[in-house]
């Protein structure tokens, strides 16, 4: 494949490994785990997993030799930069191993793990997709497993091929998934392992002992980069507004990064929104306010920045989307036959009295896709809610009841941007290239250790990554019961932005002030190459969650 000089350089770039694991390991048992919730409905789901202790990886004096191990590998959901450096970590630490190991991707998702398709990863394959972006080196896929009928299937191709550990890559439905085969595959003694690695953009997956998904880093330095972009323009032109949507439809943490690395004159945090039981009426006012303000000082310009998932944190729309989300689960084809005409009187015939209010009340368009195009899971697809063009169109309502009332004298004019995919394959930071390196090569350690159910855990992550500090976490540990299809199921519980934690106060004691000046921060493109305090920082929302521990 042809390469850019950029490309050349960052193949060159070697990963920095915690030191615990640039030699032989043991694994450390910490105390048995529970669940964050629903304690026994879990240990019901899951007796062959639950409970089981947190690991931490120690220096071994023990040098014996191992047997060879092969190793089969799924990219599952969407990408996230970092993810081809989990698979050369995970390649390489199956390598020191044993140099026979072997290491099969299985191709375009669990899709490919069901179907029997995949490939063996040698080293010269492999040496192509060092610290670059994107899943294309076996592609991803949105296949859920969940059925026995797909881990027999799945189990059929292990054993051709002779693999004793999958790890999945992906986030919290497909790290729900893999603790659901790990179970399965314990039960029956099938003699495979299963490791996860803990892979999202949003940020949403994370607690004390993943203090971060990989990606996130990336990401949101991405967005960054053109958000101060497009401030520099904003504060040059003085003549629009730019309304931001951001990728993170169930939690705030990209926004909010963002916000920290840009000050931006609004942002708008869906937790806070629903914390204070907040009307989308009263999100347009506040918005109003602030740019009625800015115009009493001659600004009429500035940057509003929007989560994704705002629409569904709007307390009185998310009870209206969780009926809808059941409603339509159940009718689904009796729905999909209607005309869509006759769609709307529909819902509306069927909802209770308080939410057929809110969904008559909703511009027809925006209640339209409520009902429409729904993802894998039965839920609402919300990044088609063109959540950005909703609030400019009626802010500019409100400015012009203002207007009429003498309250607004300035102008406002908008523009819209979704920054989305832009930030899911860039090259990974330096942070995120060491990162997923370590959590691949993590992986080949919990393999080597025998565990299974587990998912790779590097901490201490702001710290130099020599003193990063590498173990597990049972998957059962970080699991509650949510209403998925209309029914009660195991998953990740999500990790939502802490309205109480540093990062979010830290956003809170500013914004009033970035509100009504000019403070933008313009922070430019990722850097690969120079010091560390240019190339190697963490983002700020770690730096803040880990000040004074």
């Amino acid at each position: 494949m042809k390469k850019s000089a950029l490309q050349k350089a960052r193949a060159a770039y070697q990963p920095k490994l915690p030191i615990v694991l640039t030699g032989a390991v043991k694994a450390v048992e910490g105390h048995a785990t529970n669940s964050v919730a629903d304690q026994e409905e879990i240990k019901k789901l899951f007796p062959n997993t639950y409970g089981l202790p947190e690991l931490r990886f120690e220096k071994s004096t023990n040098t014996q030799p191992s047997k060879p191990v092969n190793v089969g590998v799924i990219l599952s959901g969407g990408q996230a930069p970092g993810g081809h450096n989990v698979i050369c970590g995970l390649f390489d630490g199956i390598k020191k191993i044993h140099r026979d190991s072997r290491l099969y991707g299985f191709l375009m998702g669990p899709g490919g793990f069901v179907d029997h398709n995949y490939m063996e990863l040698t080293a010269p394959f492999i040496a192509d997709y060092r610290n670059t972006g994107g899943f294309d080196i076996i592609g991803s896929g949105r296949t859920k497993l969940e059925t026995k009928e797909q881990f027999d299937k799945g189990l059929e191709i292990l054993k051709e091929l002779n693999i004793k550990a999958l790890v999945i890559i992906g986030g919290d439905d497909s790290n729900t998934n893999a603790a659901v085969l790990a179970e399965y595959y314990k039960s029956i003694n099938a003699g495979v392992q299963v490791i996860g690695c803990p892979k999202t953009i949003d940020g949403d997956l994370k607690n004390d002992v993943i203090e971060t998904s990989f990606g996130f880093d990336t990401a949101t330095k991405v967005y960054s980069e053109v958000i101060g972009n497009i401030q520099r323009d904003c504060n040059s032109a003085k003549k629009y507004y730019h309304f931001i949507k951001l990728m993170g439809r169930s939690a705030s943490h990209i926004a909010l990064e963002c916000a920290l690395q840009t000050q931006p004159n609004i942002c708008i945090i869906s937790e806070e929104v629903e914390a204070n039981d907040m009307t989308l009426a009263q999100i347009v006012d506040q918005i109003a306010g602030v740019v009625a303000a800015r115009a009493e000082k001659g600004m009429n310009f500035g940057t509003v920045l929007i989560p994704e998932g705002l629409i569904e944190f709007i307390p009185a729309v998310k009870r209206l989307i969780a009926e809808l989300n059941d409603l339509l689960a159940k009718n689904e084809a009796e729905f999909a036959a209607l005309a869509p005409a006759d769609q709307r009187g529909y819902i509306l015939a069927h909802l209770s009295k308080e939410n057929a209010a809110v969904y008559e009340s909703l511009p027809e368009g925006v209640a339209r896709q409520l009902s429409l195009d729904r993802d894998p899971h039965g839920n609402v697809q919300v990044s088609l809610i063109e959540t950005e063009k909703l609030l400019s169109e009626m802010v500019a309502k409100r400015l012009d009841e203002m207007k009429a009332a003498g309250q607004f004298k300035g102008t406002f004019k908008s523009l819209h941007h979704f920054f989305g995919y832009e930030g899911r394959c860039a090259d990974p930071s330096n942070f995120d290239a060491d990162y997923c390196y370590a959590l691949g090569f993590n992986a080949s350690c919990l393999i080597r250790a025998g565990v299974t159910g587990y998912m790779s855990s590097v901490r201490n992550l702001t710290k130099p990554s020599v003193q990063w500090i590498a173990g597990g976490i049972p998957v059962t540990m970080m699991m509650n019961m949510e209403r998925r299809h209309g029914e009660m199921k195991p998953v990740i519980q999500k990790a939502l932005v802490r309205l109480d934690g540093a990062p979010f106060q830290k956003f809170a004691a500013k914004r009033d002030e970035w509100a009504l000046n000019t403070c933008y921060v313009y922070p430019g493109p990722i850097q690969y190459f120079g010091p560390a305090e240019v190339c190697d920082q963490p983002t700020m929302t770690l730096k803040y969650e880990h000040q004074g521990k």
